[in-house]
């Protein structure tokens, strides 16, 4: 089996797997990334999003060889690198996780909007997230923190 070369959160990283392996549990398992999660595993539930050239993919439907040589960021890159992305920062000042089953994939759909858009208006993050399954019902306050988020980015700029 050949090495398949990934870029997760600004690291070189090479794998050796099947090529048709999900991205998910390479992510997991072999580089022991646990933040995505493993929701339904049928692409539904959008828990295991993560950004793929800046664009949002679940990673339970991307095969690894499909992604060799891009950019990946998983949850864990908006805690890196020293200081925290002002997603984890609001998201915490607004207690908007429950379980936090769903939220990993909630923060890398919110990251790719905020570098899309400074200043989401709620629709647009209600929409941004649609299709992500919350079953806490803490969707208020993830709002919230996700405006708050673009607020602290636009005040920065």
């Amino acid at each position: 089996m050949d090495a398949i070369e990934l870029h997760v959160n600004g690291t070189k990283c090479d794998v050796r797997v099947d090529p048709d392996t999900p991205l998910l549990y390479v992510l997991r398992n072999d580089l022991g990334l646990k933040g995505t999660r493993a929701g339904c595993v049928e692409g539904q539930c959008l828990s295991c999003t993560v950004l793929i050239e800046g664009r949002p993919q679940t990673a339970c439907m991307v095969p690894v060889g499909s992604v060799a040589g891009q950019s990946i960021e998983t949850v864990e890159s908006l805690v890196g690198g020293g200081t925290p992305h002002p997603l984890i920062e609001s998201v915490l000042a607004e207690q908007a996780g429950q379980c936090g089953y769903c939220l990993a994939g909630i923060l890398m759909r919110a990251k790719a909007l905020l570098d899309e858009e400074r200043a989401p208006t709620r629709a647009a993050i209600a929409t941004a997230l649609d299709g992500h399954l919350c079953r806490c019902g803490a969707h208020t306050r993830i709002l919230r923190a996700i405006e708050q988020a673009a607020h602290a980015r636009s005040a920065e700029a």
